[in-house]
């Protein structure tokens, strides 16, 4: 992917995680317990932080034109898939077993910030 074509996917992302914030304080609450509507507001939380994570690795990656910045925007991507729509679902479903996926996705949260930091060292 080029850098506008990661910035534009992070605009496309955190614009669904507002959305899906929404949602979620006028569809669920008066749906979902306490416990799993906590479990929803961290899946879209952390959604919109790592949307903004995408946001800065395109940015980094329209200015240096280094490849770790790429990997970083792929490892924020898979990870709001799979960190944030396992929590998604887990608190909709209350399938149980999708919340040993969740650590898989903060692991790749982790690798896209210290893929940034690695870019960003790697600057002259």
């Amino acid at each position: 992917m080029t850098g506008r074509q990661i910035l534009a996917l992070g605009a496309v992302l955190a614009g669904i995680a507002v959305a899906t914030g929404a949602f979620g304080a006028h569809m669920l609450r008066p749906r979902l317990s306490e416990r799993m509507m906590e479990v929803f507001e961290t899946g879209v939380r952390y959604h919109m932080f790592h949307s903004l994570a995408l946001l800065f690795s395109g940015w980094a990656l329209t200015q240096f034109e280094l490849g770790i910045f790429r990997k970083a925007a792929l490892a924020f991507v898979v990870g709001i898939v799979i960190f944030s729509g396992s929590l998604y679902v887990l608190a909709l479903s209350d399938t149980r077993w999708l919340g040993a996926m969740t650590p898989i996705g903060g692991v790749l949260f982790l690798t896209g910030w210290v893929c940034l930091a690695i870019g960003f060292l790697r600057l002259p």
